[in-house]
């Protein structure tokens, strides 16, 4: 982990998120960008999405946690709050 120039919130945060990963999710930091990350998505059991697999890219902003992290769904999904890109 090069984490040189990273705040030790996103430090801190990553190593939480790589030790206690949430069930059905998985997320791994880019080796280039410690600020990029590779997300994966199960979908939830009784649901529409039930026994999907969603790849996201996840990219933590200079001004963040003041600003939202940045996502995109690399897989192809329909939901109302998602949008093309």
């Amino acid at each position: 982990m090069a984490n040189s120039n990273l705040p030790r919130r996103i430090i801190k945060e990553t190593q939480r998120l790589l030790s206690e990963p949430a069930p059905g999710i998985s997320a791994s930091p880019s080796e280039d960008n410690m600020r990029y990350f590779n997300v994966m998505i199960l979908g939830p059991t009784q649901s529409p999405y039930e026994g999907g697999v969603f790849k996201l890219e996840l990219f933590l902003p200079e001004e963040y946690p003041m600003a939202a992290p940045k996502v995109r769904f690399l897989t192809k999904i329909y939901h109302p709050n998602i949008d093309k890109t």
